[in-house]
């Protein structure tokens, strides 16, 4: 999956090298788009955007993550909001909005803490009230390390979500021992079964 995007965006840029600069819009263009997608999706007529909104006056700086509907003529639930945490770094966001509801997965520093570890906290959020049904977090073993980005994708016609990303130590259960993960939620929307960590 990784591997995936990875190549799609370095072709992008070869493209881009090579045919000059008439191509240099369309092709930050199409590279904005695809980074818009992992941050918005579309369910039941209604837009789903997760962001980072910096907390005013908060001392150290920290940003609260926030999940928005957006009004339209095709969403019947309205505009709404909902705060899902907070960080003390900047976060690394993802969103993925289907037929069975919206998942979103963001990294967070929970405290202002120099000892304090990044990890990535995975919810399902219900489309129609914006309440949190389900959340998980991704946690290095003991807190002794980073969990250092969280992206989201789907199998199964999208009932089992797959998170995957980089981390800096050992997650609970995992197999490869390695530093990228993929965690895969069997009935992501319809169960609260843990995910199985596989490493590479």
């Amino acid at each position: 999956m990784r591997v995936f995007k990875s190549a799609v965006w370095c072709c992008a840029a070869v493209s881009l090298a090579a045919c000059g600069a008439p191509e240099e819009a369309p092709a930050q263009e199409a590279l904005a788009q695809q980074e818009a997608a992992l941050v918005t999706g579309t369910t039941q007529g209604c837009t789903y955007t997760i962001s980072s909104v910096p907390v005013p006056g908060s001392m150290p700086p920290s940003l609260d993550i926030v999940v928005t509907r957006a009004a339209s003529g095709t969403c019947a639930h309205g505009a709404g909001s909902v705060t899902l945490g907070r960080s003390y770094n900047t976060p690394y966001l993802a969103l993925l909005a289907n037929s069975y509801g919206v998942a979103t997965a963001f990294s967070y520093k929970p405290t202002p803490s120099g000892s304090s570890m990044n990890r990535c906290q995975v919810n399902h959020i219900d489309p129609a009230t914006l309440g949190m049904v389900r959340s998980h977090d991704i946690v290095v073993m003991y807190g002794t390390n980073h969990v250092n980005s969280c992206a989201l994708d789907q199998t199964d016609g999208g009932a089992t979500l797959v998170v995957y990303g980089t981390k800096g130590g050992p997650l609970p259960g995992e197999v490869g021992n390695r530093p990228n993960y993929v965690a895969t939620y069997y009935d992501f929307f319809t169960s609260t079964t843990p995910p199985v960590y596989y490493t590479y």
